[in-house]
């Protein structure tokens, strides 16, 4: 009997992936460990190696297919041999149900813990779906009784629990619908030259990622600004120390990475995951930061940031981005994250909203250092550089001061940034 090659599952959180590319076509030759394609998750790339020794005889699904994990994708064995019960559609022990055609993909959180704590009802509980959707479900206020789950042997699983609450409840996921906003944007291309972009794979992905955490949480987003005097000051003298020291690539995000993890230990209700009707509160700051990637936006964690030194954390940063920008970064540098920065200083933004990284209770976006204007005791005005700062929380958990408090003290640190350093 031909072997089957299965989708691979990359982490708890992963429920599907997509297919990039194929390295072998039906017909091909193919040895034990021989790399036959390319997949994907929102959170990086892998290579599926072959099962077995033998001829490539089928491919279930093509390049851009998004397939849940533990499916059967491929099929090696002898030319001749029979395919029955490995197709899409066939039901056979260690094979999968059909997922041709279900392209959607999954809502689904970026480098953060996952668990699940969400009371949910009996009825519920009953259905076959995953906990993921179940939690999500329970949060969404959808019932999972009468759902056509779109997972292995028809299970549930979070992208039905998204269509449902988006009004598709009933319908198979992938199903062709055309929207009124699509149909006016088709009707105002055509009236001159446009270029058409399919949205697939990983952009598929990080835009399903949030519209979730916009859907799931209330979002509230505190804006404040930072005497950025003490970081410029101490830029300027790690550019010009000893190379020995090791501190001249130290630049003004890793000293706001910095602050941040010390920041945290004081606030730890920000330093927080929710999910269901649970909330925890981490003593650890495993610090999450945004990478503007090739593939797209990713999110890698600096473990335990709060007792690094500052040089760790820099070199640490560095690391990361440069493993998410080569595609070299692994599953586990992307997940357990419990709070996030996301800096767009560089590209002269002042302030924006930045959205949650859930279940991450808080993201705190990074803003440009511009002149900002300082009352003086006297009554007098000057201007000073500042560093923008943006605090989105999760109002279901995290008040507004409570917010304000942490920018408060964060502000703090940042200003007196070479007395941080000596704490």
């Amino acid at each position: 009997m031909p072997t089957p090659v299965i989708m691979p599952k990359q982490g708890q959180s992963v429920e599907s992936c997509v297919i990039v590319g194929w390295k072998k076509r039906p017909g091909d030759a193919v040895k034990t460990g021989e790399v036959i394609c390319e997949v994907e998750t929102d959170k990086a790339t892998f290579e599926v190696e072959s099962p077995a020794e033998g001829t490539l005889l089928a491919i279930f699904h093509e390049a851009g297919s998004d397939v849940p994990v533990l499916a059967t994708i491929a099929a090696i064995g002898a030319p001749g041999e029979s395919l029955d019960g490995l197709r899409p559609g066939s039901a056979a022990p260690g094979s999968s149900a059909d997922y041709g055609g279900r392209a959607s993909a999954p809502a689904r959180s970026a480098s953060a813990p996952t668990f699940t704590t969400a009371a949910v009802p009996a009825a519920q509980a009953k259905v076959m779906a995953s906990p993921r959707a179940k939690a999500l479900a329970a949060a969404r206020g959808v019932t999972l009784a009468g759902l056509r789950g779109s997972g292995p042997g028809g299970r549930i699983i979070e992208r039905d629990v998204n269509a449902a609450a988006s009004g598709g409840a009933g319908r198979a996921a992938g199903d062709p619908q055309r929207s009124p906003g699509t149909q006016q944007a088709a009707s105002a291309a055509s009236a001159g030259e446009f270029k058409e972009i399919k949205v697939t794979g990983i952009r598929k992905l990080i835009s399903e990622r949030m519209l979730a955490s916009l859907q799931t949480t209330a979002q509230l987003t505190l804006n404040a600004g930072a005497d950025a005097r003490s970081l410029q000051n101490m830029r300027r003298r790690f550019k010009e120390s000893p190379e020995g020291l090791g501190l001249r690539d130290i630049t003004v995000n890793d000293m706001v990475l910095f602050a941040v993890s010390r920041t945290l230990l004081s606030h730890p209700e920000l330093n927080a995951l929710y999910a269901g009707d649970t909330l925890r509160q981490y003593s650890a700051v495993h610090l999450a930061f945004a990478v503007d990637a090739p593939r797209g936006l990713m999110v890698p964690v600096i473990r335990n940031a709060h007792s690094l030194r500052l040089r760790e954390i820099g070199q640490e940063a560095r690391r990361l981005a440069e493993g998410c920008r080569s595609g070299g970064i692994t599953p586990d540098e992307l997940a357990g994250g419990t709070f996030t920065v996301t800096n767009l200083g560089a590209l002269g933004v002042q302030s924006f909203t930045p959205i949650l990284n859930v279940p991450q209770v808080a993201i705190l976006g990074v803003g440009s250092i511009m002149p900002g204007p300082v009352l003086s005791p006297d009554g007098s005005v000057s201007f000073i550089p500042q560093i923008g700062l943006s605090l989105t929380v999760n109002h279901q958990v995290v008040d507004g001061a409570p917010g304000a408090r942490f920018l408060q003290t964060l502000a703090d640190d940042i200003a007196r940034f070479d007395l941080l350093l000596a704490r």
